[in-house]
């Protein structure tokens, strides 16, 4: 998201998009198809998350990073922390939940209650919830504009039962535009505690990421922190480390700390990683003491120790 006008009215405003200070913004389109203003929609939605105590964005400026990768191993995590968890995936045009979480080919149920979540078979208190569920095909193309986007996003919302949950992680698209002006805009209506930033390296990546920190600052969402993903590559062998992804610019920790919020950890690749994810199983659970999981074993316990206000 480029930098806002001057006298730019608020992406909530009836004005957003619309207004004379928003002429020219590059933002103008975005602002004007996304919802705003009072939804006739969100009492429903405030009563439907009221169940839930804890409610996680993992969000990124770019592709490719790893940002439903670490939301299920995350989901994954908290399930075996004997958490009640809710997994949201609201890319709706690439939708790769069902396949890492290992449910990929599941259909949806509806009861009086609302849309049924899928179930882990791996964990009966992990539920799960993508427009995956809907497509016949797996291979089919989600061609939709920003208002369709919005108002599915706001179905899971506002009619998936999720019965009682400790905590709801949504994992979203890459970018600041539709599906997560929708979601904040919703979610905010039950409380959002914060929003975890996923980035690698390299200066291409935190080029994008820098926007989505700002464009959390700006909605209001609070910077969990920052996850740098695909830190270094631990040979199996030797167990030496070597930085695939050189952070030229300093990496993470150096624009964590120009933008002033923390860092969580450092996350080294490992190949089982992608084959945990295809086979839809729990990464930490395959390969217990490998360095990539020690690693994402203490950011956990940091995102944990934040919402819940514990010590780690």
């Amino acid at each position: 998201m480029a930098p806002a006008p001057e006298h730019c009215p608020g992406t909530e405003s009836e004005q957003a998009g619309k207004a004379d200070a928003c002429q020219g913004c590059p933002n103008q389109q975005i602002c004007a198809t996304a919802p705003k203003g009072p939804d006739p929609d969100l009492p429903q939605i405030k009563e439907r998350l009221s169940s839930i105590k804890h409610k996680i964005l993992v969000l990124s400026g770019k592709g490719g990073v790893g940002k439903s990768t670490f939301s299920s191993q995350l989901s994954f995590a908290l399930a075996e922390m004997n958490r009640q968890v809710g997994l949201l995936d609201i890319d709706i045009c690439g939708p790769s939940i069902p396949k890492i979480t290992g449910v990929e080919g599941e259909s949806l149920h509806e009861s009086n209650l609302g849309w049924e979540p899928v179930y882990s078979p791996a964990y009966d208190n992990l539920a799960i919830m993508s427009i995956g569920f809907l497509l016949k095909d797996p291979d089919e193309a989600v061609i939709w504009r920003g208002p369709k986007k919005n108002g599915l996003i706001k179905q899971f919302l506002r009619d998936v039962y999720w019965d009682q949950l400790d905590f709801l992680v949504v994992d979203t698209p890459p970018g600041t535009s539709d599906e997560h002006l929708s979601i904040t805009q919703y979610l905010k209506a039950g409380g959002i505690d914060g929003a975890v930033v996923v980035t690698t390296p390299q200066e291409v990546a935190l080029l994008d990421v820098r926007k989505e920190i700002n464009f959390c600052k700006k909605v209001g969402i609070p910077v969990l922190g920052v996850v740098e993903n695909m830190a270094g590559f631990v040979c199996p062998n030797c167990r030496g480390e070597t930085r695939i992804f050189a952070p030229t610019t300093g990496g993470a920790a150096k624009m964590c700390q120009e933008m002033n919020v923390p860092l969580l950890g450092s996350i080294p690749l490992d190949p089982l990683i992608a084959r945990s994810c295809d086979e839809g199983k729990s990464y930490l659970q395959q390969a217990p003491q490998s360095p990539t999981t020690q690693a994402l074993k203490a950011v956990f316990e940091k995102i944990v120790a934040a919402v819940e206000k514990t010590q780690i």
